[in-house]
């Protein structure tokens, strides 16, 4: 994207973000809070002590955004910068960048979720809809942007030796509505089981892998020549050549995404109309063992499945060319220069990107699955419990691992509270809390620590309605 049109670009994005809330981004903190149904988003076999009804769209609203690189501060900078196209070459921007930069954005909500006890049996139904959106930009992309910055035509001692090698970039959007029905039960007065079957309507899914971007030039007997007045014998000994390999394919399916074509070439990703492209299922399992009478583990593997997208509504684009340019004539000059300093991130001419019509065909994606590990030993009649909780999030472009330890004091069914400390993502930066109060849940497990400090930041709310009997303790 340009920079000019950065404001513009991210209005898109946060308009796609809120128009389709997205993926199940569960709260690490609640899951020893025993009072809280919204726990079994972690385990399905952690069941409630009583059924539930939550309300429509903002029973269960979840919202996640996880940075390896820049804080909340830096983002406003950028949005407050985004017409400053300096501000992206300076070394205070670009010092702050990682090697590497990762983001995840994540956003999800229960349109309709009930849960209630027949017998012995937990039962409990969903439909909802889920987003995922994870990106990946190297350092050496704006690195390469500054080093570009201001080349012209006539600019000979740069054009002379130009060696630029941007490394990996990705981009995966995936969106659907999930409709599920789950069921959990005490084997005995220590197991329980749960699990979830899920069917999924598929909105869009789009992946872009830009694996290699080399820009070179080399250029000679341009030092002895007067450009205001050459001579012929001074330009005949002009040599020169550059050169731009790029690597990249784009895979799209949707009806919301639309790639738009211009000179046989991908030259922007634009909105289209809201609809299904695909179809899946997927599959929530968990379980809990009261291993001594204070000490219970347990364990879930969450989003088990895939979606199956149409071959009408997907596109497949690649660019795997290796472009020349002639530095002696001027009309190469040209270019070359445009395409490598038009200051933009995703830069759709230097790709040149064709939608392949020959590979045109169905494709299936895999969920974001998680695998969650949790011990919590109970204290003080089960008032006071303590709990260590791992889970790992199996995002793209790379794997969210976290650790959370957390104290929770739950007096009664109508009142639990929680606080955690989570030491990876946040580097030990930040901890959480989580706190319910009757229908009323609230919680995040990075609390919002100032501008330059916080890279990790979400928030659950939830507002229920009791339903039905409190569980039985006969087995």
């Amino acid at each position: 994207m340009k920079l000019s049109n950065i404001k513009r670009n991210l209005s898109l994005v946060l308009l796609f973000l809120v128009s389709i809330p997205g993926y199940a981004q569960f709260l690490r903190t609640s899951y020893f809070m025993e009072g809280s149904h919204y726990r079994q988003q972690l385990n399905p076999a952690l069941t409630p002590d009583r059924g539930y009804i939550n309300i429509p769209a903002i029973g269960s609203l979840n919202a996640s955004v996880n940075s390896s690189s820049l804080s909340f501060q830096d983002v406003m900078d950028i949005i407050e910068n985004s017409e400053d196209g300096n501000y992206f070459m300076s070394n205070d921007f670009i010092n702050r960048l990682d090697v590497t930069n990762n983001l995840n954005v994540n956003l999800n909500t229960d349109i309709i979720s009930a849960g209630w006890y027949k017998g012995k049996n937990f039962w409990s139904i969903n439909i909802g809809v889920r987003n995922d959106i994870g990106a990946s930009i190297p350092k050496s992309m704006f690195q390469f942007m500054r080093n570009m910055d201001g080349l012209n035509i006539d600019d000979w001692s740069r054009l002379a030796h130009i060696n630029e090698q941007v490394g990996a970039q990705s981009l995966e959007i995936n969106s659907y509505i999930e409709t599920g029905v789950g069921y959990a039960r005490d084997i005995n007065d220590r197991l329980t089981v749960g699990g979830k079957v899920k069917v999924l309507l598929g909105v869009g899914n789009l992946k872009m892998n830009i694996n290699n971007i080399s820009v070179s030039s080399n250029l000679s007997g341009y030092e002895n020549i007067d450009f205001n007045n050459p001579t012929y014998e001074q330009l005949q000994n002009l040599r020169g050549e550059a050169n731009i390999n790029v690597d990249a394919t784009l895979e799209s399916s949707s009806k919301l995404l639309e790639l738009t074509q211009e000179n046989d070439y991908i030259d922007d990703i634009d909105f289209g109309s809201f609809g299904f492209a695909g179809y899946g299922a997927g599959v929530d399992l968990g379980v809990s063992y009261k291993l001594l009478n204070n000490l219970t583990l347990s364990a879930s593997v969450l989003d088990l499945g895939f979606i199956k997208w149409s071959e009408s509504h997907t596109s497949i684009a690649t660019a795997k060319a290796n472009h020349n340019y002639n530095l002696r004539d001027e009309s190469d000059r040209y270019e070359f220069v445009d395409m490598v300093s038009s200051g933009e991130v995703l830069n759709y001419d230097l790709l040149q990107m064709e939608v392949n019509e020959s590979a045109k065909e169905s494709r299936s994606t895999g969920l974001t699955s998680s695998v969650v590990v949790g011990a919590e030993y109970a204290l003080l009649n089960n008032w006071l419990v303590v709990g260590a909780l791992y889970t790992a999030r199996f995002t793209n472009p790379k794997t969210l691992n976290e650790l959370t330890f957390s104290a929770n004091v739950r007096p009664s069914n109508a009142f639990n509270c929680a606080i955690s400390y989570s030491v990876i993502q946040s580097a030990g930066k930040s901890f959480g809390v989580a706190a319910k109060l009757g229908p009323l849940f609230i919680g995040t497990d990075y609390m919002f620590l100032g501008k330059n400090n916080t890279k990790n930041l979400n928030a659950y709310i939830g507002l229920s309605i009791p339903l039905g009997k409190k569980k039985s303790n006969e087995i």
